[in-house]
């Protein structure tokens, strides 16, 4: 399957040619102020993914760095360690066919919102189920 995505004024877009991950909510500090709220995205293997656009790059942690749409500001991509990337669902057309498979950095979530969808939840950053 191959899943597609842009960022919002379409002057980023992207092709996946491998599997999606569950998608994984993050309620991490950073994820917050970043986005407003928590993010949700789905992990792919790096290799897979096809960019056209520039993509700006913000060096969020010693470890991390969050790629984003220099013009219209869209977060598209978290990128740490390792080969794997992790692309905002939201970001993705269509329905991708993957689904929320939990909650993480559940203990830095906002005071103002409570997560009761019934999903897993995780104070740090580790599900017992998924890919987080």
């Amino acid at each position: 399957m191959t899943a597609r995505g842009s960022c919002l004024c379409g002057s980023v877009t992207f092709e996946i040619a491998g599997a999606l991950g569950p998608v994984v909510a993050c309620h991490c500090g950073q994820c917050r102020k970043m986005s407003g709220h928590y993010v949700a995205a789905t992990v792919i293997d790096g290799a897979d993914i096809t960019v056209s656009g520039a993509i700006s790059w913000y060096q969020s942690s010693d470890l991390a760095r969050r790629g984003f749409c220099g013009t219209c500001g869209s977060t598209l991509f978290w990128d740490g360690p390792g080969p794997e990337l992790a692309v905002m669902a939201g970001s993705l057309d269509g329905d991708p066919g993957v689904g929320m498979a939990g909650h993480i950095f559940c203990a830095d979530k906002g005071a103002y919102y409570d997560i009761t969808d019934g999903l897993p939840q995780a104070a740090d950053g580790h599900l017992c189920e998924g890919r987080a």
